[in-house]
């Protein structure tokens, strides 16, 4: 299977086998140069120069000698004695550098040792009898021999230390190259990396977003397989399934949209004869109601005069719950487009309605500066209305205390509405919005149950939020609501 993890694996390897190749090559020429390195500095250069020590001492011997037998004083022999104490440190420090029996610097030392032997018998013999010429003729022989033992041995000690050089010289440039063949395979490993990254992933990913995009622009258009790795195809089907199930997700939207507009025009129609074939006959219900209510005032008994009296209010309720009805199922649809909305105003014209009950109450309302918004100014106010006079109907023992705040929070208004009331329990905080649910019952407050609920579907409409804030405490109840900020106040 062409995979981009088997062809990058693939790649990896190679590059791995020639690098490792020349790190081992340079490893072993690295391991090589030490060996000639030390071979160089701690053997034969050390031996060059106790070589030189080890001439120097017999050459002292030879003139130590050549002095006694001129002048014939024991003490011309002391270069002699010393040259034959420097001889065995020498040579003790050259057998301790390598040069032992069975190596070509041992055997020349060997050579060196036997010449400088017999030159020393006969230079023995010489000291005891120094007036016997044949021995001064048979030591300058040996002598000789001695001289060239020690050139072949230099000559060979300094071939050594060339080849030694040489091979130092060698092994450099050898590790020279192998640094610049890993440094090569370092380049050739990124380029082939960058040009198949190119040419295996950069291509086909770069062909798979045009296919993507276009079928952003057009959901209906087919997303090709594509070319390239597994893993690409394999991407490039679950983007085909994605845009078709979004193709079918949007077709099911579709009919469900249009099941919707049937819904709300159904909706609509109920809301025309709610408003119009509804109410006429309610109206006349609760007319004739009225009527025989004032008719036959003091002519029924007692019961007669009751079951009336509910038929009045029953019919007067259920109107007041048809055109609340109607107000909830309208907002939204059939209102005017948004403006800019002065929610001080706003206020002002919700205290304007609830005047009656404020006088009434003794309610106090206090307001601080508020904002301006965009948003439908009747429907903003019906929101307001609905709060404040929430506010006041659920009031204490104490005269109702109001107050109206806002404040800015990132994008948009938060505005606070916060009474002295009987307060709400926590756990009612979201059972309060529902169209209907009371937590009274309809003799201690009066009212449809809507208005919370109508207020939270203005806010919503108008884009915002709204909550009961449960962290206020029992002693008060806060509703907070947010509205967007206009555009023209951010920033």
């Amino acid at each position: 299977m062409n995979t981009l993890r088997r062809w990058v694996l693939l790649l990896i390897l190679v590059e791995a086998v020639m690098l490792g190749a020349a790190v081992a090559g340079g490893v072993i020429g690295l391991t090589r140069l030490g060996e000639a390195r030390g071979r160089l500095v701690d053997q034969t250069d050390p031996e060059l120069i106790q070589q030189r020590d080890l001439e120097t001492s017999l050459l002292d011997q030879e003139t130590g000698l050549r002095g006694f037998l001129l002048a014939g004083r024991p003490e011309f022999l002391t270069p002699y004695r010393d040259g034959r104490a420097q001889q065995d440190k020498a040579v003790a420090e050259m057998r301790r550098l390598g040069a032992v029996p069975g190596t070509a610097a041992g055997e020349d030392l060997d050579t060196v040792l036997a010449k400088a032997a017999q030159w020393q018998e006969t230079a023995e013999r010489m000291i005891t009898s120094p007036g016997e010429r044949t021995l001064a003729d048979a030591a300058n022989v040996q002598f000789d021999a001695v001289r060239a033992s020690l050139d072949a041995q230099r000559v060979n000690l300094t071939a050594a230390r060339e080849a030694d050089r040489d091979t130092l010289q060698r092994l450099a440039t050898l590790l020279a190259v192998a640094f610049g063949v890993i440094v090569a395979l370092l380049v050739i490993l990124f380029v082939m990396l960058a040009m198949g990254f190119h040419r295996r992933v950069a291509r086909p990913i770069l062909g798979l977003a045009g296919h993507v995009r276009a079928a952003t622009d057009d959901i209906t258009r087919h997303v090709p397989a594509g070319h390239g790795p597994h893993e690409l195809r394999e991407l490039a089907k679950d983007v085909e399934a994605l845009r078709q199930r979004l193709v079918d997700e949007v077709a099911l939207l579709d009919r469900r949209t249009t099941e919707l507009q049937r819904s709300n025009s159904d909706l609509e129609q109920f809301a025309y004869v709610a408003s119009h074939d509804l109410q006429e006959p309610l109206r006349k219900v609760t007319s004739f109601c009225q009527l025989l209510q004032r008719r036959y005032h003091g002519r029924l008994d007692e019961r007669g005069e009751q079951y009336i009296e509910f038929a009045v209010d029953g019919a007067a309720r259920m109107q007041v719950l048809i055109n609340d009805l109607l107000a909830f199922s309208r907002v939204g649809h059939r209102t005017g487009a948004f403006t800019d909305v002065d929610m001080a105003s706003v206020v002002r014209t919700a205290i304007g309605n609830l005047e009656a009950v404020i006088e009434q109450t003794g309610a106090e309302i206090t307001v601080s500066a508020l904002p301006s918004v965009r948003g439908e100014e009747s429907l903003l106010t019906t929101m307001t209305q609905n709060l404040i006079g929430n506010a006041i109907k659920f009031r204490g023992d104490q005269a109702p205390r109001v107050h109206i705040e806002a404040e800015r929070r990132c994008t948009e208004w938060m505005f606070s509405v916060t009474d002295n009331g009987i307060g709400i329990e926590p756990e009612y905080a979201e059972r309060i919005f529902v169209i209907f649910q009371r937590l009274h019952p309809r003799s201690a407050y009066p009212g449809t149950g809507i208005g919370l609920a109508m207020a939270r579907k203005i806010v919503e409409y108008h884009g915002g939020r709204i909550w009961l804030d449960t962290s206020a405490g029992e002693v008060r109840t806060t509703f907070r609501f947010t509205l967007p900020l206009r555009e023209e106040d951010h920033g």
